[in-house]
């Protein structure tokens, strides 16, 4: 059990800013990630544009925030 969620934070914050970025693990988790959703069929889009209308109305919010 978590009694103090701001400790576990710094924490948490401190490995990360410790830990160095390797392109090429970070390039083999994308590629699984990559074949896990094409094994669940979510990709590739069946038509890539559906639902850019969408995203657009977002974007343009966010925009003017």
């Amino acid at each position: 059990m978590i009694t103090n969620p701001e400790k576990l934070r710094r924490l948490d914050e401190e490995r990360i800013r410790q830990e160095k970025s390797d392109y090429e693990t970070n390039l083999r988790v994308f590629e699984a990630l990559w074949q896990e959703a094409v094994a669940l069929g979510v990709l590739p889009l069946k038509d890539p544009m559906e639902g850019i209308e969408v995203d657009i109305r977002i974007a343009r919010i966010l925009n003017h925030v």
